[in-house]
């Protein structure tokens, strides 16, 4: 393993379709989640050297200073290569010169920021809030504390959001020139405000027309899309999120993370009490060959350049095209087979899914 996950699952305000494991900030819990999540990882971490380590949420900018202090102590913990990728999760209203200079002690080098949206009525919508103009100053901020590898994530697909109100948000993502940005369209989850709302989702013509329009105005801006949701600057793609698609192992430590080690898959506990009464795990299983040639397939073709073949038959001793029915899934061109890639066909990436299941 040579990446982490951390979850941090305080939040100071609950979003509409967030089914993420989170509660609302209370500074009593802080100190024993700390203590329990410094347990887990003394119990687990193997020393291994670490190329990635991602802290998500909830919310870890909501921390207060003690909160981050016990943090930065953790994170001590982690034996870190020397081209290693660190990722902390951020609103933009917990951006300050103090809290950057204390992401900079603890060795972060990439911020992901959740801005979603600066349509008020899709933040309405979201229980979210920010305004261009804070967004813009809170970036020189983090850029004046050398931060330079920023992700924004870009929510869509809101109901009776219109094609035109997508058009003016993604003009201000590109103004604010971020280095990655995170796409997504909404799903409406259970156990969320959104379900309990029943709201519903957009009509998934416009959703279609909404995602090609980001995809091709981002890569006319410049950036590479190189996963369904993911657009990057040359060289600012997401190291760690490569990880999950290339279907590699890496520990997850905290309430509600999952992780895959020596071949088992497990998820956390999602009660924060729980999880510091230290009862860690809710689920494992050993994952089988078959299994994981499946998820190697359905994570890797997430990848716009796709799978490798070579590579998986080195992975596998087995030739993908003899482990999946892949030629006539070439042959109706819904998958491209190129330069020793399998892909799916741009004009099908909307549905994928259902490619996915003529597959597993």
């Amino acid at each position: 393993m040579s990446s982490v996950y951390i979850h941090i699952p305080f939040c100071k305000s609950i979003c509409s379709y967030c089914d993420f494991t989170k509660i609302l900030y209370r500074e009593e819990l802080i100190e024993p989640y700390m203590n329990s999540l410094a347990l887990e990882i003394d119990d687990a971490y193997g020393k291994e050297e670490i190329n990635t380590l991602y802290i998500g949420g909830g919310t870890p900018s909501s921390l207060s200073s003690a909160g981050l202090e016990s943090l930065a102590k953790i994170v001590k913990k982690f034996n870190l290569s020397d081209d290693y990728e660190f990722t902390f999760e951020c609103n933009i209203e917990d951006i300050t010169a103090e809290l950057l200079e204390k992401l900079r002690d603890m060795k972060v080098n990439r911020l992901s920021i959740g801005i979603e949206s600066f349509n008020e009525k899709k933040l309405k919508f979201m229980n979210r809030s920010s305004s261009f103009k804070d967004v813009e100053s809170k970036l020189a901020l983090s850029r004046v504390h050398g931060f330079n590898n920023i992700n924004l994530d870009l929510m869509y697909g809101i109901p009776d959001e219109t094609y035109r109100e997508l058009k003016k948000d993604l003009k201000k993502f590109i103004k604010l020139n971020p280095e990655h940005i995170s796409t997504y369209s909404l799903i409406i989850e259970d156990h969320t405000m959104c379900k309990v709302r029943k709201d519903e989702n957009i009509d998934p013509e416009i959703e279609i027309k909404m995602y090609d329009y980001i995809r091709k105005k981002l890569k006319k801006k410049g950036y590479i899309h190189y996963e369904i949701s993911n657009f990057a600057k040359n060289g600012y793609e997401s190291k760690h999120n490569l990880v999950y698609w290339n279907n590699e192992e890496y520990y997850g430590f905290g309430a509600g993370a999952s992780g895959y080690i020596n071949g088992f898959r497990y998820e956390n506990t999602h009660s924060v009490t729980e999880y510091i009464n230290g009862n860690y795990k809710l689920e494992e299983s050993l994952i089988s060959k078959s299994e994981t040639m499946e998820n190697e397939v359905m994570l890797g073709l997430r990848k716009i350049k796709g799978i490798n073949l070579q590579e998986f038959f080195n992975k596998y001793g087995i030739n993908m095209q003899d482990a999946f029915p892949i030629k006539p899934l070439i042959k109706n061109k819904e998958l491209l087979y190129e330069d020793g890639y399998i892909r799916i066909n741009p004009k099908h990436i909307y549905v994928m899914n259902e490619i996915l299941l003529k597959l597993i």
